[in-house]
């Protein structure tokens, strides 16, 4: 059961990309009215698209203070370093992932025919972090197995997960692509329904939102082992 209470704390969700993926902004919403030169401050998680991004920054008089990265493929990727420019914002990644935003193969740009503007990593992870970023305080989850640096960042006090491509609705991230591991992906997903107790809301990289105790009790990949092809 989810807490009762109004929560201060909103996530809009904004499709980007040519994959669509699913890029959170995340926000306390002010008990006043701020002015146009009071913008809120927000996190940005996964932005594939600067622009798209901004626009909604701006219609909701939001200010990015950060970006955070739950791994390093390019349809999470493509907007990061305009927004960080734009944003003047840190941009947080695992440290298994972070060649990804220095022009490397772990970007997999080559395969989609797409472009990932090199920028500095301000935050490297490690996985196990707890930090505040925008007045919400974040704790980071490890969890290899689509990518070696796969991170899903969890706001306790809310009981939200952002998930990455790590755990979808019904479904779980490829393997088949470079630093893909099937039994790191089944060892997290371990990790993810077995550390975290009780019911939490999931936001994943791509498709709708779901809840862990519905994925515990009907995602089958949670159900086989992990020598199973995801």
């Amino acid at each position: 059961m989810f807490k009762k209470e109004k929560s201060r704390m909103k996530i809009l969700c904004v499709p980007t990309g040519p994959l669509s993926v699913n890029t959170y902004i995340v926000f306390n919403e002010s008990a006043e009215t701020p002015s146009n030169s009071e913008r809120i401050p927000c996190v940005v998680i996964d932005p594939a698209n600067s622009h798209k991004v901004v626009e909604v920054l701006n219609q909701n008089n939001l200010h990015c203070t950060h970006i955070l990265l739950t791994h390093g493929h390019f349809d999470h990727t493509m907007g990061v370093a305009e927004l960080k420019s734009h944003e003047n914002a840190l941009v947080a990644i695992h440290e298994a992932d972070a060649d990804a935003l220095a022009g490397g193969k772990a970007s997999l740009a080559y395969l989609g025919g797409a472009l990932v503007k090199p920028c500095k990593v301000d935050i490297i992870l490690h996985g196990g972090e707890c930090f505040t970023a925008a007045g919400i305080e974040f704790s980071v989850l490890h969890t290899p197995g689509h990518t070696k640096g796969g991170v899903c960042y969890v706001i306790e006090k809310e009981r939200v997960i952002f998930s990455g491509d790590t755990l979808f609705r019904l479904s779980v991230g490829r393997t088949d692509l470079d630093g893909g591991d099937n039994n790191a992906l089944y060892n997290s997903l371990l990790l993810l329904t077995g550390r975290l107790k009780g019911d939490y809301r999931v936001f994943p990289g791509h498709m709708g939102e779901t809840t862990l105790d519905f994925e515990r009790k009907h995602n089958p990949y949670l159900r086989g082992g992990g020598n199973q092809d995801y």
